[in-house]
Order: C-alpha cells, then structure tokens, then sequence
C-alpha cells in the first residue's frame, strides 16, 4: 500500500501489539470465496478525458429511464423533482453540515431536519419521527428491533406483501440479534389473513401499504387484533405519494411507520443513496432509534433549533442505545422537505391524484391486451399483471424494443415459481399517454 506510510517495522510492531502473525490472520473470517487473490483485472493508467469516454460507452449500454417509457416500480419510484430542490440544498449552511453535534453553528440543518419531522409525523398520521434513517428496508428492521424492546416479545409476523428486500433485511437482523420470524407466503392476490398468526409471544405484524404487488388494505382490525395480546402493528410504505389519497396509517392504528423517502425529492439514482421514514406514538419516543431535532428559544427568547434526543451509541453508552445508526441521510432528508415544502398540502394531494390516475388509465388498456390479467381489485400506481408466459422474458423483449416494461416477480423472488409469470407496473405523473400506448403495443406484439 504504497499511500500509507508505514514502515515494515511498524507493521510488525503494530500484529505484535494485537496478537497475530501476519496480515492474512486479520481476514480469517472472511470466506475464501469472496477474497481476491491478484489484482483486478483494470488498466493501471488512463487520462481523464479516457476514464470519461470510456465510462460513457459503458453506461450507454443500459436502457436508462430518461431514454425510455418506465413503469419500473417495486420499492424505486421515477417522480418529477423540481429544478429548485437541487439548487437549494446546495446552499452552503445545508451542504457543508454533516451532522448537527453544535446548535450554535448548525441551525440550518437542524430547522431543517424539525421541519423533515414534522412533515413525516403529518403525512404518516403518528405523533412523532425521528431525523433519519439509512433507507426504508434498515427502517424497516430498526422497527422490528423497537418493537422487541417494548413488548419484550422475540417473535415479528412478516406480511407476504413485504418488500422481499424488507423481510431480507428484517432477517438479517433476527439472525444476529435473537429475534424470530413469522414469514406469511408471497401474497400477490392481497388475500393473505395474519390475525390467526398473531400470538401472546408476538412482537409485531409487518405489513407494507400499499403493498407490493400494489394492494391497498385496511388494517384497522389487524392493529386491534394485534393490540388484544399486547404487540405492535408496524406498517411500511414503500411510495409515500401515496399517502396524499390514502388513509394514514396512524388512522388504522399502526403504532411504528417506517418507510423510503426517495420518491419525494431524491431521483431513483440507480438505487442510492435513500433516506428512511421513521414514525411512532409519543409514548414509544423514548424507544425510537436516530435522532430528534426540538425547537427551542435561546435566552433572549429567539426561536432555535436543538438536538432533543439522541438514543444512539455516539451519544449514550453502548448498552444503552437503541440503535448505531451513525448518520442520518441529511441531504437525502432535506431534498425530501424541500419537494414536499414546494408542494404544500394541496400539491401533494394533486399528485397523489394524477398518479392514480395515470395507473387507472394504464391498467384498463393493460386489460384488453389479449392474456393479460389485472390482479389488483385496487390499488395507488402500482398494479401486478398475470401473463400468459414467464414474465421476465416479455420484460427483456420489451427493453429490446426501447420500453422498461416493469419489474417481473422473479427477479425478487427467484425461487417462486408460481411467480414467474407476474410482472409489477407502476405509472407516475411522469409516464404520458403515448407511455402507455407503447406499452400496450409492445405487450401485444411480445404476446402475440
């Protein structure tokens, strides 16, 4: 490693010191199969303009959502982010705070990170949320986690309509943490039923809304099922725009919302960086993992920002944290409250609107296309069609033919093989009329 300076002695020093012989016994853990045993096979030298032509061909072979109709979906959703959100959370006091440990020097970031709360806590129907999380799916297992300390309970109830990326996430954490799983089957037809599941060692039910085969359910009587025996409802949802037209899901009575904030102000950007949603009761708070921004006055009683709470193990003793989030998504989470605050209420509900709607008219000319079958009886933009053939085929003829088709069930669930033939669309406010005619099209003739 030629850019540490290092000598050989203080290499020795430093394995003597620790306890080992050599650098290889630092890496016995690590399984032989994903070590590498030469160096990567890349040029050692290129000029920069080479790096960037050479780059640019590579990208060039993908079939990008700006250079093609998109109806991808399935947890990653294209929405318009205006122009100004990309200048203003370039502004100095934003962009150059990490993290907000001094008030005095970091009130834009902190008003900002208040305001983020707020807006989740108003869109989600709960008292309160925290300044951030990672993404929607370590969200998602930081509520699990919660809900285990609370009820003091080590058995979660995983809903079939789960971001299978979600319940991966969940069990990884279950696997180092001592906590079980009660894995409900996909459930493309939304007619799964989890109260019989739900027990007296129950921690929490899961469920994600809408779902991800797009389904849009009820889950009041879950919640009060799930409050009888003293567990948790904790609701996921994967496309917040949602929650300008639907029922929040504090109003059903969920007690834990987490979610993805990336399709409000954040691009897909080939799959990161996201920003976590992270809502709960007021009683739960102290229970919350991350941070919470408060406001506050200042001796001379001028309104401030401050750091109210800080369960996580930068601030507390390890063994009293909650969690070891160590940062919080803050531009991620400020893109998300600048869009939102462009919106405004009324906006936010409009383009709830217009996504439904473009969904709604996708799907009645999907259901002429001759041995395509709408599954959903409802759903927001999103909808899973049952083709005559595997659909990861059609999806590639259809890439072929310059249409990103949507996402095939099989690509998340490989080893489903009553899957295979679903394939998952979503519409946005982005996806025009000519859109869906290309679609619908290309469908036919793939079919045909």
């Amino acid at each position: 490693m030629r850019y540490l300076p290092l000598t050989e002695p203080d290499r020795r020093a430093m394995l003597s010191r620790i306890g080992v012989l050599d650098i290889e016994s630092l890496f016995k853990d690590v399984p032989d199969a994903a070590r590498l045993r030469g160096p990567v096979d890349l040029p050692s030298f290129k000029g920069e303009i080479e790096v960037e032509r050479l780059f640019a061909a590579m990208a060039a072979k993908n079939l990008g959502t700006a250079r093609a109709p998109s109806f991808l979906g399935a947890g990653a959703y294209r929405h318009h982010v205006p122009a100004a959100v990309d200048a203003l959370i370039q502004r100095g006091e934003f962009l150059t705070s990490y993290t907000p440990y001094q008030p005095e020097i970091a009130q834009g970031t902190l008003q900002y990170l208040f305001e983020f709360q707020t807006q989740v806590a108003l869109i989600t129907g709960m008292d309160v949320a925290n300044a951030s999380m990672y993404d929607g799916a370590s969200a998602a297992a930081e509520a699990v986690m919660m809900a285990t300390r609370i009820t003091r309970h080590g058995r979660a109830v995983l809903s079939g309509g789960l971001h299978p990326h979600y319940r991966e996430v969940i069990a990884t954490h279950a696997r180092f943490l001592g906590f079980t799983l009660d894995l409900a089957a996909p459930d493309p037809n939304g007619a799964e039923d989890l109260i019989p599941r739900i027990n007296q060692g129950t921690s929490c039910v899961v469920v994600q809304y809408p779902g991800f085969f797009g389904h849009l359910r009820d889950y009041a009587a879950l919640a009060e099922a799930a409050h009888k025996v003293g567990a948790l409802l904790v609701v996921v949802v994967t496309e917040p725009v949602a929650l300008g037209a639907v029922t929040a899901p504090g109003d059903m009575g969920a007690d834990i919302v987490v979610g993805e904030g990336q399709p409000i102000g954040n691009a897909l950007s080939f799959g990161g960086p996201y920003v976590g949603l992270f809502a709960t009761r007021e009683k739960y708070v102290r229970q919350m993992p991350g941070r919470l921004a408060g406001q506050t006055v200042d001796k001379d009683g001028r309104r401030g920002f401050v750091l109210t709470l800080s369960a996580r193990e930068q601030h507390i003793r390890r063994e009293k944290a909650t969690s070891n989030i160590c940062t919080n998504s803050g531009l991620c989470a400020l893109a998300f409250t600048i869009h939102l605050s462009l919106l405004g209420e009324a906006g936010f509900a409009r383009l709830a609107r217009l996504n439904h709607l473009a969904a709604l008219r996708l799907s009645e000319r999907l259901a002429g296309v001759p041995g395509v079958e709408i599954l959903n009886d409802n759903f927001f933009n999103e909808f899973t069609l049952r083709l005559p053939v595997p659909a990861a085929g059609v999806v590639e003829n259809l890439a072929g033919r310059g249409i990103l088709g949507g996402v095939p069930a099989s690509r998340l669930y490989p080893a489903e093989a009553n899957l295979a033939d679903l394939l998952i669309v979503a519409a946005t406010e982005l996806n025009t009329d000519e859109d869906g005619e290309r679609l619908v099209s290309g469908l036919r003739e793939v079919l045909r």
